[in-house]
Parts: C-alpha cells; structure tokens; sequence
C-alpha cells in the first residue's frame, strides 16, 4: 500500500506544485506505479516489468481510440458547440424573460431556467456560463440588479451543465465505472429540474430579504410570450427527439448524439446563423475538446489499473467493515472528502482522481452505481460555485472583468447552500434519482 501513498502524493506534487495537465499526471504516476508494483528496476528497460507497464498502457490507448462507446462524447460536445453557436441561448433566455421577467427577481429567474435550457442541450458548464453571462447580464444591469445576485445566477445556473442530460460528465463516470450511460441520463432529469427549482428558490430568499437586488422587469402580453416561445421551436425538439429517443429505447446514446449533432446542424443552418466557416472553426473545437477528453479519460484509466493492482479498493473495503458503521455513514464521509477537494480541484479532476477509488468500494457496500453517479455530480456541481477554486466563478469573472471574483462568491452562497439541501435529498430518498432509470429499465 505505500507504493499507493507515494502515487498519491507525487500525483498531487505534479498537478499542484508543476501545473501539468492532469491527463499526462495520471497517466504518468499509473505507468510508473504500476512498474513498481512488478518491481522496479532501470537497469533493464526491457525487463518484464517494463514490458507489463508499457503493454497495459498501450493497450488502454488503442482499447479507448476503438471503443464504440465513446464516439458519444465528441458528438454531444460537437451538438453543444452548433447550439452555442447558432445564437440559440439569446432565444431561450427570451422566452424564460416573457414569462418569469415581471416578479421580483425575475430575470435571475429567467437566467436560471435558461440555463438549465442550454445545458440540457449544450452540455457544459463553463460554456453555458460563458455564453449566458453575455445574453442575460445586459439585461439585469439595465433593470438595476445587483452585480452579486446577477453574476450567482449565471455561475450556479451554469453548473446544470453536467447534470441535466446528455451530460459529458455523467458519459465519462459511466465509462470509468462500466454502468449504463442511458440510465445515468434518466437518472439526472429530475435532480437537474430540482436544482433548478431550489435555484430559482434562492433567488426569492435574495430578492426577499432585500428588494432592490433583484428589480421587477416588464410585463410580456400573451402574444410577445407566444413569440417568444416559437424562437426556443428548434430547441425543444432537438431535446425532445434526442433524449425522448433515448428514454424510449428507440435508439442508443452513441446514435442520440449523431442525430442530436445532425439536427442542431440542420437547424443552424435553417436559421441561417451557422455558415461554413462558423462550422470549420465549431468542427475545428470539437476536435480539441474532444481530444483533450480523450486524453484524460486514457490517463485516469491507466491511474485506475494501478490503484485497482496496488489493492487499494479492497484496502479501503476491509478498512470500512473493520470501523463497523452503517454504510450510508461511509457515503457521508465520501461526500465530506468531495467538498474538501472541491476548494482545491475543478470538478474533472476531481472526478477522475476519486471516481476509480471510491466505486468498488461503494459497490461492494451494496449501493447503486447509478444512484452514487447522480450524488458525484451533484457534489461535484458544489465544487463549480465555491471557493477558492470555483470554476465558473472564475470564467464568470474573466467574461466581465468589472465584476471581482469576491462579489460573485458572496451572490453565490445562498445557491450553494440549497445544493446541500438537493445533495441530502438525492442521498436520503433514493427515489429523486432512480425512480426515471427503475420505471423505463429495469
């Protein structure tokens, strides 16, 4: 077990101390942790040992670049970046205005709900957060909301983005863990539509407390809502087609995301806000996110084979039944380590460093792979808002440099605080996650 530790500890030497890119970190520290365990030697790099490290590497990376499986995930980004795009989120923030934009913090309202709409489509946090901050700031400045309440609405609205379905994350846990990515998707629909409730709770709490923060907007005639819900026509019938398709069985996520990224393309160019080279450059940023997941992906697996080999699950199993506390008490403390790590690392790396130790532990105590993935995310969504390394705080802040990252940490608490809240419920009532994946699947 101590060759664990000093895997662990050099890994948290190279991400924190030399910066270097969590994909090549753990890639590295499970090539070389793995060889230990063969028993290390350089004074013959043709050794077994080596032979073992190089051939379980080159095995994840061809095993990973053919899998089926995972052309998923740069189809859904490359659906999300035709969205983005296309203008689409201007729309969606329009129609949530003509309905929610005359109460009292209504258009913080209006921004959680639209963001909650592009994320179900886009994918990602920190896009949904980048492109929301320049449709609905304008607005609330222009009707005197505060920069706190404002900016907080944006950042937590943004982190539906990897909850709310087709998720990018929720495809990557399935992977690392072997569990159903349609199954995980059913599952974080009706967390993702209870976030957005609590969210939009916290904006009353705000606006209740003090007034002025969050100012009335207009009032929409029934036929400016009408309008402007048939702007959102392309939107809902991509969702609904994509993940309706998938609830249903009629098709599989791989062929979800080639239909979703067809159709956001069709629907690009009928509104005639995607032209050619708009689609190059969108193709040409597919391809970077998409190999930049691939990478991490390939390295946290690499890392995984070496904590599995090392015996650190079943480490972690014996230490847990020795301590003899209920299981729910483990899954506490696991959620206690998440919130920890979340003031140091962004929720991706948080996700792959914990995801490949905790889960067989968390399977061998009998709990839902599915359920633990819902619960991940959501405390991973935690991590995104708060400090000191809140990631979409940080893209909020770089989006509108007149607004310090201080201010938007003080809008954010009230948001954080009622993810607590949805965290515990998810926990405590099983059936918050599972009841969609048990009634279509099982």
């Amino acid at each position: 077990m101590s060759v664990v530790f000093i895997g662990f500890a050099v890994l948290l030497f190279l991400i924190l101390i030399l910066r270097m890119p969590i994909a090549f970190a753990m890639g590295i520290v499970g090539f070389f942790g793995f060889a230990m365990l063969q028993g290390l030697g350089f004074d013959n790099l043709f050794s077994f040992r080596w032979t073992a490290s190089l051939t379980l590497a080159s095995s994840r990376v061809v095993e990973t670049v053919q899998e089926y499986s995972l052309s998923v995930i740069p189809l859904f980004i490359l659906m999300g970046n035709i969205v983005t795009r296309s203008g689409l989120s201007q729309e969606l923030y329009n129609a949530s205005y003509a309905f929610l934009g005359h109460r009292k913090g209504g258009l913080a309202m209006s921004t959680v709900l639209a963001c909650g709409g592009f994320s179900a489509i886009c994918g990602s946090s920190l896009a949904t957060s980048a492109t929301m901050a320049k449709v609905a700031m304008p607005p609330m400045r222009k009707f005197g909301y505060s920069d706190s309440l404002a900016t907080a609405s944006i950042a937590a609205g943004g982190t539906l983005g990897i909850l709310i379905p087709p998720s990018v994350i929720l495809v990557i846990y399935g992977l690392l863990t072997e569990s159903s990515i349609r199954e995980l998707f059913a599952a974080g629909f009706i967390p993702g539509m209870l976030g957005i409730l609590l969210y939009m709770a916290a904006v009353r709490y705000v606006v209740w407390r003090n007034p002025a923060e969050g100012p009335a907007g207009e009032r929409m005639t029934f036929k400016e809502r009408m309008i402007a819900l048939r702007g959102i026509w392309g939107v809902l019938m991509l969702f609904t087609i994509v993940m309706g398709g998938i609830y249903l069985g009629i098709f599989t996520p791989t062929e979800a995301a080639g239909i979703g990224a067809g159709g956001a393309l069709l629907i690009g160019f009928a509104r005639r806000s995607l032209s050619f080279s708009g689609l190059y450059e969108t193709l040409i940023d597919t391809v970077r996110t998409s190999a930049m997941l691939f990478s991490v992906v390939i390295g946290a697996l690499i890392f995984s084979d070496f904590i599995n080999r090392a015996g650190l699950p079943d480490a972690l199993l014996n230490f847990v039944t020795s301590l003899d506390v209920a299981p729910i008490v483990v899954i506490l403390i696991i959620l206690c380590i998440y919130i920890v790590l979340g003031m140091v690392f962004e929720s991706l790396s948080m996700l792959l460093l914990t995801v490949p130790v905790f889960y067989p532990l968390v399977a061998s105590l009998g709990f839902d792979l599915v359920w633990f993935g819902i619960v991940v995310v959501v405390v991973t969504e935690i991590s995104l808002i708060t400090p000191p390394v809140g990631m979409n705080v940080f893209v909020l802040s770089a989006v509108l440099k007149d607004v310090k990252a201080g201010t938007i940490f003080k809008g954010v608490t009230p948001f954080w605080c009622v993810d607590i809240i949805r965290l515990l419920i998810i926990v405590f009532v099983f059936q918050v996650s599972m009841f969609l994946p048990e009634l279509l699947y099982r």
